[in-house]
């Protein structure tokens, strides 16, 4: 495994120069958790057991004790300034975060999320990964987590959109995470499967977003059978995306900003009960 170390401004430009650019619509959304944030970022390339590496934005908290790590994955646009701005607040709360970015190596020229020349071409470079593939990533980034003497060995799966659905199905196969959050993100369909979880699933969904909260009926009717933990809070009025949709308005009144600011509450709770176990 190689490291690049190094502050957020010479490694945004340098990746601005090796993709010609193309990374404009991706860090369109450049925030105050990125530029303006005190805690230590950084870009990692993890090595999976075939010779894989996966592009990892890793942020530290602040802290005085080894951290409960939160592994964040990223919705079926990439890993964007969004995503890494999420690992920024995690960190903010006193969380060792890592995001990696599974586009890694898939776009023009080997590079990473950025080289795709636009959002569309992301989403469908997401949408032609292998499955197997996926899960290798992230048991490599899992691994790498325990390694650092920063993380305390207990580690949680996050993920948004395609990345709660990834979340799930990770959750299936990794019975050691302690938790798995998953944002508006599909649940696997066979009772197999759900039936090797053992971390509690911690479900957030929009009302306005019926293509997958629609389904949390059945997904809690089979997580109940087999009397594994599945706890799904629908937010009124919220549509697909409210994390990000959310954090555009400070309207408290606006639906997306309302279930925003409750999931995270909710979620940040959550994950000191982690951490005290």
């Amino acid at each position: 495994m190689k490291r690049a170390t190094g502050l957020a401004g010479l490694a945004f430009f340098g990746m601005w120069l090796a993709s010609g650019g193309s990374l404009a619509w991706a860090q369109a959304e450049n925030n105050e958790h990125l530029s303006g944030s005190p805690r230590h970022q950084e870009w990692v390339d993890i090595e999976t057991p075939g010779g894989r590496k996966v592009h990892t934005w890793v942020v530290y908290p602040e802290v005085d004790h080894p951290a409960t790590t939160v592994i964040v994955i990223h919705e079926n646009k990439g890993l964007t300034d969004w995503v890494r701005g999420v690992a920024d607040q995690l960190a903010e709360a006193g969380y060792l975060a890592l995001a990696p970015d599974f586009l890694s190596g898939t776009g023009p020229d080997g590079g990473n999320t950025d080289a795709y020349p636009s959002q569309d071409a992301a989403t469908q470079g997401i949408y032609k990964l292998p499955a197997e593939q996926v899960t290798a990533d992230l048991d490599a980034v899992v691994d790498y987590a325990k390694g650092l003497s920063a993380c305390n060995k207990v580690i949680a799966v996050a993920g948004f959109c395609w990345g709660g659905g990834q979340t799930f199905a990770y959750a299936c196969h990794n019975p050691n995470i302690a938790a798995a959050f998953v944002f508006y993100g599909s649940a696997p369909r066979d009772d197999a499967s759900l039936a090797k979880i053992e971390a509690p699933v911690h479900g957030f969904y929009g009302s306005m977003d019926n293509r997958i909260s629609g389904d949390v009926p059945r997904v809690r009717q089979h997580m109940e059978k087999l009397r594994k933990p599945y706890l799904p809070i629908i937010y009124q009025g919220a549509g697909h995306g409210f994390m990000r949709q959310g954090e555009s308005t400070t309207d408290p009144n606006d639906p997306n900003r309302r279930a925003r600011d409750l999931a995270w509450q909710r979620w940040k709770n959550s994950l000191s009960k982690l951490s005290k176990n």
